[in-house]
């Protein structure tokens, strides 16, 4: 199966390995795993509202299904990231012992999405506010195991204003040995007009701060380092979108947004990425993180075949 995709083969030397850092107190065990390979790995938690959950070697996020908007209002289209310092897929095995907020020995989820856009969810910028979707209703994987996670979802539609009716169908794409994963959006309407897409970094998702942001608009980077919490350390995230596509970048309440120029139907490109400091990869500094992200070889043609 082929991408298009350029990832570096190597971590840069700012980001190596560099110690065991303190891992928090381990709580139980999980099931060990079917193999200890390196995998890249989609899930649906049918178990579980329909999570879809997608990881790889080195980070791992989830999303939320249209059940859990009735069983835990407010539900929303955020990204979920979560921690992880195994090379084999752990996510669909933390989820189903009931408490994948404790650290397992395999890694944790405590980042808190709530109703922002977390590890890079999208709205639609309109009359200084982000319109946004409800949770995914419907769901493709493409490539549930191997060398890269693979699938689309559908966003039912969602208004802007009172004027204006938008829908989503989103691919994501996660291959081995990166820590983004690629996101192909296409968004339609009920109007020709051209869209701002406000793409976003939650605040106030891990401790009790808003994190670091660094903002690189020539790399078409947002780059957040999360604050430490407790022993589970921190999260960092990352959105890279094309340079020229770039309409201005701010914050709202909830999140710190990149926009973008957008043609209805037109398909567009960019990666969202996360870290975790006690995690594969080695970044314990801001500097390590933000250096990796500036610097990832990412491609943002859209693919020219269709979906298979």
């Amino acid at each position: 199966m082929a991408f298009l995709f350029a990832v570096t083969a190597a971590m840069p030397a700012a980001a190596q390995h560099t110690g065991t850092p303190d891992m928090p107190a381990a709580t139980g065990s999980l099931p060990p795993p079917p193999d200890r390979e390196a995998q890249a790995a989609v899930v649906r938690a049918d178990y579980r509202y329909d999570d879809l959950l997608w990881e790889n070697d080195r980070t791992a996020h989830r999303i939320y299904g249209h059940a859990l908007e009735a069983a835990e209002p407010p539900s929303g289209s955020g990204i979920d990231s979560w921690g992880k310092n195994v090379p084999w897929p752990f996510a669909d095995r933390q989820l189903r012992s009931g408490d994948q907020h404790s650290y397992r020995g395999e890694g944790l989820d405590f980042y808190n999405v709530g109703t922002t856009r977390g590890a890079g969810g999208l709205g639609i910028w309109h009359d200084n506010k982000l319109w946004t979707s409800r949770n995914y209703v419907r769901h493709r994987i493409l490539s549930a195991s191997g060398q890269a996670a693979d699938f689309t979802v559908d966003y039912a539609p969602w208004p802007v204003d009172v004027d204006r009716k938008v829908w989503e169908t989103r691919r994501f794409t996660l291959p081995l040995g990166t820590h983004f994963t690629r996101m192909v959006s296409t968004i339609s309407s009920d109007s020709a007009e051209p869209l701002l897409v406000g793409i976003g970094i939650g605040k106030r998702t891990t401790g009790s701060g808003a994190g670091e942001l660094t903002v690189d608009r020539a790399k078409g980077l947002l780059s957040w380092w999360g604050p430490a919490d407790g022993d589970h350390g921190r999260i960092a995230i990352a959105i890279r979108v094309d340079p020229a596509m770039i309409a201005g970048i701010r914050d709202d309440a909830d999140n710190h947004l990149v926009l973008l120029r957008v043609a209805p139907g037109k398909p567009f490109v960019y990666f969202s990425g996360s870290a975790w400091d006690k995690g594969r990869g080695g970044f314990r500094t801001r500097q390590s993180w933000d250096a990796y992200a500036a610097d990832e070889k990412l491609d943002f043609r859209v693919p020219d075949a269709p979906l298979p």
